[in-house]
């Protein structure tokens, strides 16, 4: 727990932070000019200092070097007294444990920095082992080159020793990389370190510059924190080292680690400009609810198509040609990367409508491989009377057809060989193709997707659970739901395609059997939000952004969560969940 630092926005592990002192710092940001040591027990007996409000100070520790046995770890630990000032405890990757203090300064960083795999198990065991409300800070190992990945990771704080040591060798860092100085022939640079003439440029001055360099990246990851896009940005900045993509692939080996602090939604597009996107968590999520939690519930044929530039697809003149041929004929579902399959029902989604792609006409080996394992596990969940494939030459239909065989399937193609899916004669085969097909209703394609939404957000079987006699009123996307009483019970956010619900809708939810997402709450009735020091308990799968049950004993309400379902329990400080609607008890 901690008195003196709030996380104010989360992307990911990345936070962006305020360290509470006389004069705030807001983080990811050095913390060099208000750090205070009391000293190594290595060295001598140490006594527990004042401290105040405008330090951030790192009591009396014994750090252990990375290899260090555990049972050596154990033998020398400290236990660090409670103090009232903002305080720091020097912990060990191997045997972190809670000392009730603001930050934790990781022992080891330095032995672990240059190692992908290393780095990776070393900060995901410290923040497991510390409360999700404390900051993680590194000494000696921050760098332009690497700080916005170990923001990625979780790290808070940081110092600038090892850049101002490296200007002193007489190296030049910038976010891609370090040079010898001697190697330079002007300065890529302009901040005040740079401004003298090269010949005059000294490695006392490199090393102002590499510390004006390095506050630099730290204003860039702040703010891509703010604007949710630290990945987008990290995913090109880390392939300046090879270690760095190492450490960036082994993070998103870490699943758990990972998927309990991304959020469920952003405001912010997801730039899928690399390989790497694969792996992110919010698509891993999607395609894993997708065929996990989705369920069909047409009776009609599946026509698979290509994705569009325009979100929602929808909306897209290739799919309004799309439409005009298929009538309310059929199920449509569109193939796309690096999303995998996106059924109508979720095309509002995140991220479904919240993704851009590089195009180039050309798939890639890993694309196919993914989007074939995609649409498999679909179709082994999924049951068609009939399947349609509407897509071009280039990837999609070579992905259709690997999943046909490896399923003995029997897929009908209606796009000729070179031809493409908008061409007169492929929107011909595709109606023609569906010659005496009934037709759904619009009623019933909107039931069937706020209850497709319900299982996409709560649970497999949660919208026929929440949703089964229902009135649909509004337009599509902004659809409500109502029940037969005419009570409204949700609205359709375009926004996110998500689920808004209202007091009445939050009562059948906690009444139903679909998983509730609960939050308890101390005996009081909150108006507008609920702060951490209130939450009693909440449901370990809430993520960011996840609508939520609001419950204690004087209030019931619903609202969206602003943590982790972990971290509001384990918060001093904060918001943890927005309200939207309140009753007294």
């Amino acid at each position: 727990m901690t008195d003196y630092f709030e996380v104010h926005a989360r992307d990911g592990a990345a936070r962006l932070g305020e360290l509470r002192l006389e004069s705030p710092i807001t983080t990811p940001a050095l913390v060099d000019d208000v750090l205070a040591d009391a000293g190594s027990l290595w060295a001598a007996e140490r006594e527990v200092p004042d401290g105040d409000d405008a330090r951030l100070t790192v009591l009396p520790h014994r750090g252990f070097p990375g290899g260090t046995a555990p049972e050596v770890q154990e033998s020398f630990a400290v236990s660090h007294p409670d103090v009232d000032y903002p305080s720091v405890a020097v912990v060990s990757s191997e045997t972190a444990e809670p000392h009730g203090t603001d930050a934790y300064a990781l022992s080891d960083g330095q032995s672990v920095t240059g190692h992908g795999a290393a780095l990776v198990d070393a900060v995901v065991r410290v923040r497991e082992a510390t409360p999700a409300d404390t900051a993680l800070f590194f000494s000696g190992v921050a760098t332009p080159r690497n700080v916005a990945l170990l923001a990625y990771a979780g790290v808070d704080a940081f110092d600038e020793a090892r850049a101002v040591i490296k200007g002193t060798q007489g190296k030049y860092l910038t976010s891609e990389g370090e040079h010898f100085l001697e190697d330079l022939e002007e300065l890529p640079c302009a901040c005040p370190a740079c401004q003298k003439p090269r010949e005059a440029f000294t490695r006392e001055d490199c090393a102002d510059h590499n510390a004006n360099a390095l506050r630099a990246e730290l204003g860039i990851v702040r703010q891509r924190i703010r604007d949710g896009r630290l990945r987008d940005y990290l995913e090109g900045q880390a392939r300046q080292e090879q270690w760095l993509t190492a450490a960036l692939r082994e993070f998103d080996s870490q699943w758990s680690y990972l998927e309990e602090r991304t959020p469920i939604l952003r405001d912010s597009a997801l730039d899928a400009a690399t390989e790497d996107t694969l792996r992110r968590v919010e698509i891993q999520r999607f395609a894993d609810r997708v065929t996990s939690r989705y369920r069909n519930r047409f009776k009609n044929p599946l026509v698979l198509v290509p994705c569009s530039a325009k979100k929602p697809y929808s909306e897209s003149q290739s799919h309004g040609q799309f439409h005009d041929a298929i009538r309310w004929r059929a199920h449509l579902v569109s193939m796309t990367s690096p999303i995998g399959v996106v059924p109508q029902e979720l095309e509002t989604t995140y991220p479904a409508q919240h993704y851009d792609t590089v195009v180039t006409g050309r798939w890639s080996e890993d694309e196919k491989t993914f989007v074939t394992r995609v649409l498999e596990r679909y179709l082994e969940r999924n049951e068609y009377p009939k399947i349609v494939a509407h897509v071009p030459d280039e990837g999609y239909r070579d992905i259709v057809s690997r999943v046909e065989t490896e399923l003995e399937l029997d897929v009908t193609y209606t796009v000729p060989e070179g031809g493409h899916p908008t061409d007169d004669e492929s929107l011909e085969n595709l109606s023609n193709a569906l010659s005496g097909e009934l037709k759904y209703s619009k009623r019933e394609r909107e039931h069937n997707t706020v209850r497709a939404i319900a299982d996409y957000l709560l649970g497999d079987g949660a919208g026929d659970d929440l949703f089964e006699d229902i009135k649909t009123t509004s337009r599509y996307p902004k659809i409500q739901v109502r029940d037969g009483e005419e009570t409204q019970l949700a609205t359709m956010v375009p926004q996110y395609g998500t689920l808004s619900f209202t007091l009445e809708g939050a009562k059948r939810w906690v009444e139903s059997d679909a998983p509730t997402k609960r939050v308890e709450i101390d005996g009081f009735v909150p108006h507008g939000s609920v702060l951490a020091p209130g939450v009693v308990d909440a449901d370990e799968e809430i993520r960011v952004g996840d609508e939520v049950v609001v419950e204690g004993p004087k209030a019931f309400g619903v609202g969206r969560a602003e943590m982790f379902g972990r971290e509001m329990v384990e918060s001093t400080r904060g918001i943890a969940c927005e309200i939207r609607h309140v009753e007294e008890r």
